[in-house]
């Protein structure tokens, strides 16, 4: 039996070597060893190109929707090279689909333009969002609510991935917003973040002053600290203040020496409009 050779680059180059004369069989060959855009990938292929990119440690999105027709949600992700991504959601008949993002982490994620229609009665887009494991983002839109702004930003992804749920609610009545001013105090040389969860709404994770937008599905806000004390010794405590009457709602205390991740305020803020969060070096 006739053995066949493996097509390989250095075997095709020696046919253009100069003073040749390439065949049409070897011409053929040539064509036949590139892949041109309109051509399909096997189902292997697919697979072995999957395996490759996990292997990669690339970072992804996954996505799925629910009670979503012919709306378009586009994300943007930006790597640190600076290549740009565009992923399109729509209709995933609750199937989660996963992508994966050029380039390596750190990957900052926002929002483009959301093509979708105008809701009548009582119904709205929830979009959810989480950083690898970690923080969310989570808004209502649409009806008689605020549309998501383009380059509306959901955080960055250092690690693996960001997970974006986007579906169609339908509540009991007309939902508002409610809004309660945050002006945030650091008297510390350590970089400290704060990020306040509601019903159907929550913030990444900020150093500044905020003024939120929250709902009258429940009229409570709880509130989360990050920090790296990893090189100091001295504790930190951060203090939630009435700003409207000077009272002091709650106290949380970030120990020294390590990471502090999702550290819970220990309380909630419960129909306060007007409040200031202090943190200073506990004695």
């Amino acid at each position: 039996m006739e053995k066949t050779e493996i097509t390989t680059r250095e075997k095709l180059k020696t046919y253009f070597e100069t003073g040749k004369y390439p065949t049409e069989g070897q011409f053929a060959e040539l064509i036949d060893f590139l892949r041109l855009k309109e051509d399909i990938l096997t189902n292997k292929e697919l697979v072995d190109l999957s395996n490759h990119l996990a292997a990669l440690d690339n970072g992804y999105i996954l996505y799925s929707t629910s009670n979503i027709e012919n709306e378009k949600f586009p994300i943007a992700v930006s790597s640190k090279e600076g290549e740009s991504q565009t992923f399109t959601i729509g209709k995933t008949e609750n199937k989660e689909q996963k992508r994966y993002f050029q380039g390596s982490a750190p990957y900052t994620v926002s929002t483009k333009e959301f093509m979708v229609d105008q809701l009548e009665g009582n119904k709205y887009y929830y979009l959810n969002t989480q950083i690898d494991d970690g923080h969310t983002t989570s808004r209502l839109f649409g009806n008689n609510l605020p549309p998501i702004p383009e380059n509306f930003g959901l955080g960055t992804v250092e690690n693996e991935k960001i997970s974006v749920r986007v579906s169609n609610e339908d509540f009991d009545r007309k939902i508002n917003n409610l809004h309660t001013r945050l002006t945030f105090v650091n008297k510390t040389e350590i970089f400290i973040e704060y990020a306040l969860y509601g019903n159907y709404w929550s913030n990444k994770y900020i150093s500044e002053d905020m003024v939120t937008d929250h709902y009258d599905l429940g009229d409570f806000l709880v509130c989360f600290y990050r920090a790296d004390l990893s090189g100091t010794s001295k504790s930190i405590g951060c203090r939630i203040y009435d700003m409207d009457n000077d009272t002091l709602l709650m106290t949380a205390s970030l120990i020294p020496g390590q990471k502090n991740i999702n550290v819970s305020a220990g309380g909630v803020l419960s129909g306060v409009r007007n409040a200031r969060i202090e943190c200073d070096y506990e004695s």
